[in-house]
């Protein structure tokens, strides 16, 4: 475990730290409040997860309570790397759940988030862990959590699977925080990339009440044309006719 940390901080760029400190709003008050960087870009950390993908749950959940954001990220990075790979055995998988799972509290920034639900959480769901996780996680008080359970669908729209997206947008769609309206926003995106239809229904039902961000984002891979008719009828009368 040691030996992940030293690579980290060999690294390091303090330069780049003060930038992504800022960046990942560190400040009193902001999301990221309190938190640490090293300066390391996502490919450095994935470089040095890649040599230590066997670590024990013992090390990696040290690697979680580590306040320095880099490590935390290679922690999770080791276990979404191995929750992806088919060779990993079910008993590893299980275990790399439970940690992620009991530990939530230490996957609190939204790229720790972006970069491991979908593998970690999103494909035991996929592989037949009940979906009520993600509903749990979607009504907790913690935003990290309610992001977790919307990104981890992101694995489940991937296969097709899209009915968890739609229930958990729509369940977040008047959560207070904008990290929440950006995540729910690229879930639907990704959602209308498998069904176009049915993401137009969606928005038919709900863009009169989605905030602004979300919306735009949900809407980003579709044509001028509707794009236009769902910001246009929201600004102009808060609500939204269908395009039938």
């Amino acid at each position: 475990m040691s030996d992940v940390v030293e690579r980290l901080v060999a690294l390091a760029d303090p330069e780049r730290a003060a930038g992504m400190a800022q960046f990942f709003q560190t400040g009193p008050g902001q999301y990221g409040e309190g938190d640490v960087f090293l300066g390391l870009t996502v490919p450095q950390v994935t470089a040095v997860a890649k040599q230590d993908l066997g670590l024990s749950v013992a090390d990696l959940e040290e690697l979680l309570e580590d306040e320095r954001h880099e490590v935390r990220l290679a922690a999770l990075k080791i276990m979404a790397l191995q929750c992806a790979a088919a060779r990993t055995s079910p008993e590893r998988r299980r275990e790399l759940l439970d940690l992620y799972l009991r530990r939530t509290d230490r996957v609190n920034n939204w790229d720790l988030v972006d970069l491991s639900a979908p593998d970690v959480l999103g494909r035991a769901v996929l592989a037949g862990l009940p979906d009520e996780i993600l509903y749990r996680l979607a009504a907790s008080d913690v935003m990290w959590e309610r992001r977790i359970a919307i990104v981890a669908t992101f694995r489940l729209t991937r296969a097709g699977s899209l009915d968890d997206t739609f229930a958990l947008a729509a369940l977040l769609e008047r959560d207070p925080h904008d990290l929440m309206h950006k995540a729910v926003g690229w879930m639907l995106r990704e959602a209308g990339k498998q069904d176009e239809a049915r993401l137009l229904a969606f928005l038919d039902d709900h863009a009169a009440t989605m905030p602004r961000t979300a919306l735009r984002y949900s809407l980003e891979r579709l044509s001028p044309e509707v794009r236009a008719h769902y910001m246009g009828a929201k600004k102009r009368t808060g609500t939204v006719r269908s395009r039938s």
